[in-house]
């Protein structure tokens, strides 16, 4: 029982953690650029 609770609040941590991801990738920021495009080198594209 305790396995499979500790399961369940880890996959809810990483489904929140890939869903923020997913969120700020949307909204034009990026881990590679930092949400600065002027210096991003072109892979990453604002959306505004």
């Amino acid at each position: 029982m305790g396995t499979a609770l500790v399961s369940i609040v880890l996959l809810a941590i990483v489904a929140g953690i890939i869903r923020g991801m997913i969120r700020d990738r949307k909204n034009g920021k990026s881990i590679q650029c930092g949400g600065n495009c002027k210096y991003c080198g072109g892979h990453c594209e604002r959306r505004e």
